[in-house]
């Protein structure tokens, strides 16, 4: 299968992995072929990537240490916790917060034996689900990077897992901002953009409500937008002053949400989100971090086309863990021109790098 961009789909492709809407629910099932109306309606939809069936590389998998089953799952399981903290108002969720916290550690510990036991890198997770999820799938797919970063950074798993569940609830506090700011898609005022960064130290002071809700993952919530070099908020906290926890969740965020599809910009690619990162490594991020990050994620996906520095256009076939800058492709064109595809590994080939997504 092939990750082509939603824009570039041709008529007629068919699709590999299914769509999901708004409530998880398949919207389009794998193995229909798009007609013209669908690819428009996908664009509408936000739907920046999809997985379409091709020949040539129809023994193309995509892995990942979480199924898709878990993460819709989970993303179902904080929209409705969410929907309830909403609904019953910031200063009455005591025993709701209990009672959903319950699923949410249940879901983490699944979350975590997963990814111990699968030694696959995490693929691009903004390919499946339409955007009217995003707070929610966002907070899903931040859990999961916190959770693969931190096994990578060989935390115990009492550690693991309570990140897991701060994660899980680090983006709480906007439950509680109006949602004509929280989506708006112009350009906020200096006013709502003081109503958006409330939003971390709101859901510390709702989370810490509850004594089922260790403060340290209140402090998830209240942490994941403090920056090294003190230019974060809301307490503009630096260096040490910031917990371990807030300096993972600070990346895991920052790469979800530029490498997600949004209502103002089309999602970045993991490369493209890696150089975020990295470009604000030992000021904003924690250098060792960003390098152990790297590690845990497929820069180039399985699927996705490139352009190789010798003119060649190929697809990434497979990871090589732990060189995913240096991945197995297979070639399809030389200078343009079709040839019978084969296949080349780029940890051998030092000789050849891959210059740009070509997608």
């Amino acid at each position: 299968m092939r990750l082509v961009a939603t824009r570039s789909i041709q008529e007629g492709s068919e699709l590999a992995k299914p769509i999901y809407n708004g409530k998880s629910k398949i919207l389009i099932q794998k193995n229909v072929k798009l007609t013209f109306s669908m690819i428009q309606r996908l664009k509408q939809l936000g739907i920046t990537y999809v997985y379409i069936k091709d020949a040539l590389t129809e023994d193309i998998m995509i892995n990942s240490p979480i199924p898709d089953e878990l993460r819709l799952e989970a993303i179902q399981t904080v929209k409705e916790s969410f929907a309830g903290y909403r609904n019953q108002g910031f200063g009455k969720n005591a025993f709701l917060l209990e009672k959903t916290n319950v699923k949410m550690d249940n879901l983490v510990n699944t979350m975590v034996n997963q990814i111990q036991r699968n030694d696959e890198v995490l693929s691009i997770m903004s390919d499946i689900f339409i955007s009217d999820d995003y707070v929610f799938s966002h907070s899903v797919n931040v859990t999961i990077y916190s959770l693969a970063l931190a096994n990578e950074l060989k935390l115990n798993n009492k550690k693991i897992k309570s990140l897991g569940l701060g994660a899980m609830l680090h983006d709480v506090g906007k439950v509680f901002i109006p949602e004509g700011v929280l989506n708006k898609t112009g350009k906020l005022t200096e006013e709502e953009f003081a109503i958006i960064q409330a939003h971390p130290e709101m859901g510390f002071e709702f989370l810490r409500q509850s004594s089922s809700v260790p403060l340290l993952v209140a402090h998830c919530a209240f942490q994941h937008h403090e920056r090294l070099d003190g230019s974060g908020y809301p307490r503009g906290l630096k260096g040490n002053e910031i917990h371990q926890f807030g300096k993972i969740l600070g990346v895991a965020d920052v790469f979800d949400a530029v490498t997600s599809n949004r209502v103002y910009r089309d999602a970045m690619l993991p490369q493209e989100g890696l150089e975020i990162l990295y470009a604000g490594s030992g000021t904003l991020f924690d250098q060792e971090m960003v390098r152990t990050f790297r590690e845990t994620i497929a820069i180039y996906p399985n699927g996705v086309t490139v352009q190789l520095s010798d003119n060649r256009t190929a697809i990434v076939v497979k990871q090589n863990t732990p060189l995913q800058e240096r991945p197995i492709v297979r070639v399809l064109k030389e200078n343009n021109i079709e040839v019978t595809p084969y296949d080349l590994d780029l940890s051998v080939a030092l000789d050849v790098m891959i210059i740009e997504y070509n997608i």
